[in-house]
């Protein structure tokens, strides 16, 4: 997956003064950077309407009645969507995203804020795990399926992993989680999430352990180009356990994961597969979107 469209006045420079293999680099860089601060000013504006909690989503309409005599073909229901930003974010991050999962039939789709003062992942994954419950409850379905920006991800994985979650996540879509750990902005230690984020905490250990028999598929988006990923491939699920697939996106950065239009296709090629496909997507690396 490319971004081939934003066009910025330093590319033809760039072009002409390095070498071709830096210089595709650097356009590339130049591209998803100039994506990055588009993106960041568009949800700055739209941030102050996500502050506030989510209604409760109306009832799906009912389908209008066939004519006489004719046959209902059968129709298998798709589990509820349950979207759960980033760290510092709020549910405004996937307006575009819910939009295109409401356009092709997911008819319930609920965005979940969870505190900026959220100080503990496990204590996150608690909550998100009785919000699922109450999802559940509300729409009859058995299980659900996870999109989960950044630390929503990781909050998200541990609910499924380690909290017994498995039972009510179908698929969790991670983008840009920090799966192993990132080192990225060491002076934001201060803060006791962050810190639970970084290689080696003991959270991320607890991710670590063996987790046989974890029903959840796992299906990462990492991006190349994600400078909140240090290293990138940090966004990588990498488990011996776990049914895994990371999706590689190259020529975004780690805002534009949750908005591209592209990245959405594919979140909603990968969250229509059937259930008899989830033991075929397993721990494979290196997958590229085109």
């Amino acid at each position: 997956m490319k971004v081939t469209r934003v066009l910025t006045p330093a590319l033809p420079l760039c072009q002409k003064l390095l070498p071709d293999s830096v210089a595709g680099l650097s356009v590339a860089l130049l591209k998803a950077t100039a994506l990055e601060l588009a993106i960041l000013a568009g949800h700055l504006l739209l941030y102050p309407s996500g502050i506030a909690p989510e209604r409760g989503p109306a009832e799906t309409p009912a389908p209008a009645p066939l004519p006489d005599g004719t046959a209902q073909l059968p129709t298998t229901a798709k589990p509820p969507v349950v979207l759960l930003h980033g760290f510092i974010d709020n549910r405004s991050v996937f307006v575009l995203l819910r939009r295109s999962l409401a356009q092709h039939g997911r008819q319930q789709v609920t965005s979940l804020n969870y505190s900026p003062l959220t100080c503990d992942i496990r204590a996150a994954a608690e909550l998100l795990g009785r919000h699922i419950e109450e999802i559940c409850e509300r729409t009859g379905s058995r299980q659900v399926d996870v999109v989960g920006h950044s630390l929503g991800g990781l909050i998200a994985r541990y609910y499924a992993q380690c909290l017994g979650g498995d039972v009510r996540v179908r698929t969790l879509v991670t983008l840009g989680t920090p799966h192993s750990g990132t080192r990225v902005v060491p002076l934001m230690n201060a803060h006791p999430i962050v810190r639970q984020m970084r290689p080696g905490s003991e959270v991320l250990a607890e991710l670590a352990r063996p987790a046989p028999g974890c029903r959840t598929r796992f299906v990462s988006f990492w991006s190349d180009l994600d400078h909140l990923m240090d290293p990138p491939e940090t966004a990588c699920v990498d488990h011996p356990d776990l049914l895994a697939q990371n999706i590689q996106v190259t020529g975004v950065g780690h805002l534009a994961l949750p908005v591209h239009p592209a990245v959405a296709t594919r979140i909603r090629q990968t969250l229509d597969e059937p259930e008899t496909q989830t033991g075929l997507t397993t721990r494979t690396n290196g997958l590229t979107v085109a």
